[in-house]
């Protein structure tokens, strides 16, 4: 495959990959992929589980195994943001040169989940790599979606260019938080993420790379139609598909917004950190 063409499979290989993700629903999926706790209504769902009351005050509060809990919402070690960007930028590099990237940094993390679960398991530990993206600064998320807009027919090499200018400046982006989308959740099939976030929305993010980051959040899943979203979370919905389907092609439909707002970080590094609390500091030492 030259570059040419390896640049163009790109733009087809999500809507591919998202026909196959609803084969299981087509073929076998049915009343054992939910739980036993009913969240739609007229195909649209509102998460009741997390209160953004305090969002201007950097505080966020989620009801976790039933209790109601308040949290402080922090920013990522500068160590995370520096190798994040780093490696987004070279995995751009990477489809430019015609080269296939990776599984693994930053846009690939296992997202891991409990609390409810499906009908189909007695577990309700979940774990799932999702593509997961960064999060413009409140102010800067008009501007992101404006250019995605002006440059969505641009070649493909030209709109890497575009998220690479993104990328070159780190202060663009808010790293109190940690994107993705719920691809496929519908009334008709939910998965163990989407049923464990509405019920008890804590989740981990564990990135598997050299260093390896693992964040630790409280989630929000955000329905395109949830009019109790804050301004911003609407916003990040609109930029995130839109970013989805600027790599991937158009979809047919809106998909929830899955918002990571983190509250702890750990560097898991093998033979130096080993799991050692990077953010907030260790007690005794200064907070963030």
């Amino acid at each position: 495959m030259n570059r040419r063409s390896f640049l163009k499979s790109i733009g087809f290989a999500a809507p591919i990959i998202l026909f196959f993700g609803k084969i299981p629903k087509l073929l076998w999926g049915g009343k054992w992929e939910h739980s036993n706790k009913k969240f739609w209504t007229d195909k649209k769902f509102i998460q009741n589980t997390v209160d953004m009351s305090g969002y201007k005050k950097g505080i966020i509060k989620a009801r976790i195994d039933d209790n109601w809990q308040e949290f402080k919402i922090r920013k990522a070690s500068d160590a995370f943001a520096k190798w994040n960007v780093e490696q987004r930028l070279k995995f751009l590099d990477r489809i430019k040169s015609g080269k296939m990237p990776g599984w693994g940094g930053p846009h690939s993390g296992a997202v891991a989940t409990y609390g409810l679960g499906r009908l189909d398991s007695k577990f309700t530990l979940n774990n799932a790599i999702k593509g997961i993206g960064l999060a413009p600064r409140d102010e800067n998320i008009d501007k992101a979606i404006n250019k995605l807009k002006e440059t969505y027919e641009s070649p493909m090499p030209e709109k890497m260019d575009v998220l690479k200018s993104f990328y070159e400046n780190p202060d663009f982006f808010d790293w109190r938080k940690q994107t993705s989308l719920e691809l496929y959740s519908r009334p008709e099939f939910e998965t163990h993420t989407f049923l464990n976030v509405m019920d008890n929305p804590v989740a981990t993010i564990v990135f598997v790379d050299i260093p390896s980051f693992e964040l630790r959040t409280i989630v929000r899943i955000v329905h395109p139609e949830d009019e109790s979203a804050l301004p911003s979370e609407k916003k990040l919905l609109e930029f995130v598909n839109l970013a989805h389907e600027y790599m991937h092609g158009k979809f047919s439909r809106v998909f929830p917004l899955l918002l990571f707002y983190v509250v702890e970080e750990f560097d898991n590094t093998p033979g130096s950190k080993l799991g050692i609390r990077t953010v907030p500091e260790r007690p005794g030492e200064k907070t963030r």
